[in-house]
Order: structure tokens, then C-alpha cells, then sequence
């Protein structure tokens, strides 16, 4: 299933998508009509608190739905918002998880022995379509990074690699962009990674039950619709359930909390000369079995 959540009649629900990905199944509204109650929260990490049984319950009502359509919005009369619209934390990223990445930005030297994090703000987040602010009162080199984002769906310390899959709930998409002149003037990634508007997140969640190896699908993203990034998450220097250990060894990591896996090759930094983001410019970033997400960059 892949999960939404989406504003609709200015109220937030959250929401399952169709299977032609042109509608959605307010779960709420359609399980009241079902059997009179309004079981799940409208909010996503609340939704994900509950762990099976949300699911369980968004497929019984997602089923029962298949013969009374009227219950499906087309995608038309409602705005997709992220996801998660507000994190309760910090957004994990690895960085450097591509070894063609970390040789664009410096060298063969460059590539890690070990998982390297930094983090973004709650408040870079934005849904798809919105505008990604261009920010240029305090950067002239913002930069685009599609990644493959891992939401954590159950509370965990000192995950083993072989069980940590089993704390994931399901996968979106993030765009990581970065200033990255900030990136390099103050010696950090964080001022470069949180500039507000600077993590668009989505279009959905797609529940990991439809996603059985995260570690090999494709990934793409497009400026104006030319292929800058292209590759596949097989190439992950660092898997997915690594990355869930690591981090967790001294930390625990809660329901909602968001992982993005890290970039491949072909950010505009990687470019000679370089190619940054300007006024107008639209990305796609693709990822096998999720979907687009989809942004326009704009003046403030």
C-alpha cells in the first residue's frame, strides 16, 4: 500500500493511493461509512504508532472500498502534502553512501570506511509540488540530492543488521538539497543541509510489505527534464540494514523517525563546471516502486 497524507476539504487525511495512482481513499471517511467509526489518526506518525493494526486495518478498509468507489477522491481535489509534515526529530542522512558520489565530490580518498550522518531540520520539510525556496540572500550554489528515505516504524536500540529490516514501516522519497557554499564555509553540513523548504519529502509512503529488497531499486532524478542522477540502490556502499544498526547501537530510534540513504553520482556540484539550481528549475526524482517526487525551484 502506499500511504498519503493529503489535504482535503482544508482538512488533513491521511490516505491510501489507488492502485492507477490517480485517486485516493480518505481512510477515515471511507471506514466511517463502512462501520460508522473514525479509527486512525490524521496524523501519520500517530498512524505508524499503532503498527499493525493500522495497517491491518487501512487493508480492510482499503478491500471493502474496491465496491464502493464512491469513496475514492481523484487526485484532481486534493493537495498531496508530505507525509510526514512536521518530524519529531532531526532527519538522519547518510552521507557519501555511493562510492561514484563520493569520488564527484573529492576523490577515491574520499569514500568512507565507515556510515557517515549529518541531519536536516524539521523544518526543511516540504510535499511534492511545492516550491523549493532558492534562498539566494544567503547561498548562490543550491544543489539537488535525490535519495531513497527509509521510515522507521517501531521504537528500537541496538537493532542487529539481520533484524533491521523489521523496524522499518515503509520508503519515500527525499530530495536533500544543500547549499553548498554554506556546506563548505562553515566546515559542517548542517546550516548547508537546513535551510527552510530544503527537504522535500514524498509523494507517499509505500508500506515495506510492497518493497521486499530496498537494497536494489532504481533511482533517478531529472532537471527540466534532463537525466542528472541515475542509478540503483544496489550500489549503496553501506545497506540499508547496516545504517539502521549503526545508528541505533547507542540510540534509539522512534516511529516516524526518517533515514535518507544517501546520493548518487551526478549533483550539481559533481559537474564541470558546476550546475546549479536556479530560478524555475523543476525536479523529478524517481524511485523504483514509490513513485516521483516532484518540486520547482523559486525565488523567495
Amino acid at each position: 500500500m502506499k500511504f498519503a497524507t493529503a489535504l482535503h476539504n482544508a482538512k488533513q487525511v491521511i490516505a491510501v493511493l489507488n492502485e492507477e495512482n490517480n485517486s485516493i481513499l480518505p481512510l477515515n471517511d471511507a471506514e466511517e461509512k463502512k462501520s460508522g467509526r473514525r479509527p486512525f489518526p490524521d496524523d501519520m506518525i500517530q498512524c505508524i504508532e499503532m503498527g499493525s493494526d493500522f495497517i491491518e486495518g487501512a487493508k480492510e478498509v482499503a478491500i471493502w472500498a474496491k465496491e464502493n468507489s464512491d469513496c475514492f477522491v481523484n487526485l484532481e481535489e486534493v493537495q498531496l502534502i508530505a507525509p510526514i509534515p512536521k518530524p519529531k526529530k532531526n532527519i538522519f542522512c547518510v552521507g557519501k553512501n555511493y562510492e561514484e558520489h563520493a569520488i564527484e565530490m573529492g576523490s577515491k580518498d574520499d569514500i568512507p570506511e565507515h556510515v557517515m550522518v549529518f541531519t536536516k531540520a524539521p523544518t526543511t520539510v516540504i510535499g511534492p509540488k511545492e516550491t523549493i525556496p532558492l534562498h539566494s540572500d544567503v547561498t548562490e550554489q543550491l544543489d539537488y540530492e535525490g535519495e531513497l528515505c527509509v521510515v522507521i516504524g517501531k521504537k528500537g536500540k541496538a537493532i542487529p543488521q539481520d533484524k533491521a529490516l523489521e523496524y522499518v514501516f515503509g520508503y519515500t522519497i527525499l530530495n536533500d538539497i544543500t547549499a553548498r557554499d554554506l556546506q563548505s564555509r562553515h566546515k559542517q553540513f548542517f546550516i548547508g543541509k537546513s535551510l527552510d523548504g530544503s527537504g522535500p519529502l514524498g509523494p507517499v509512503i509505500v508500506e515495506k510489505s510492497a518493497i521486499p529488497d530496498p537494497n536494489n531499486l532504481d533511482i533517478s532524478t531529472k532537471v527540466n527534464g534532463e537525466v542528472r542522477q541515475s542509478s540503483n540502490t544496489k550500489h549503496f556502499i553501506f545497506p540499508i540494514e547496516e545504517v539502521i544498526s549503526v545508528l541505533s547501537a547507542g540510540m534509539t530510534l522512534e516511529p516516524g523517525d526518517l533515514i535518507a540513504t544517501g546520493t548518487p553520482a551526478g549533483v550539481g556540484k559533481g559537474y564541470k563546471p558546476a550546475r546549479f539550481l536556479r530560478d524555475g528549475d523543476v525536479i523529478e526524482i524517481e524511485v523504483e516502486g514509490i513513485g516521483v517526487l516532484h518540486n520547482t525551484v523559486g525565488k523567495d
